[in-house]
């Protein structure tokens, strides 16, 4: 069964943590690393994912993961280090599950929905616990 609500309740959480986490960083630390990195990197792999499935099951997405991504990048990636690792984690993100599905199955619908709600509640989390 597809939850077509959850892309959506995603989008919205991810624009709500962009606008917080680029309030909360300056533009330039002295120390890149945030104790929210662990985190913000396996949203920004779930973002890969789940922009490479929808894709494939025929979302019409276009490029709307990859915007949300982009949007993540220049809130947090405050310096070309940073940004590095926020594009690598998506880009593993996406070629992990491009290796592993070549068609839209079940099983590649059922990853959507739970890297959907697992990057909600990465993102609430991260809403509620960075300052």
């Amino acid at each position: 069964m597809r939850r077509k609500g959850l892309p959506g309740t995603l989008c919205r959480v991810l624009l709500v943590v962009v606008a917080a986490l680029g309030a909360a960083s300056p533009a330039i630390a002295a120390d890149d690393d945030k104790p929210y990195d662990d985190r913000l990197m396996r949203l920004s792999e779930i973002l890969g994912a789940v922009h490479y499935l929808r894709e494939l099951c025929g979302a019409n997405d276009g490029q709307l993961w990859r915007d949300r991504m982009r949007d993540i990048m220049e809130g947090e990636g405050s310096s070309a280090l940073r940004r590095a690792k926020l594009a690598r984690s998506f880009n593993n993100g996406y070629r992990s599950y491009g290796r592993t599905y070549q068609s839209c199955t079940p099983s590649a619908q059922t990853a959507i929905t739970r890297f959907v709600t697992e990057g909600t509640q990465i993102a609430d989390g991260l809403l509620k616990n960075v300052p």
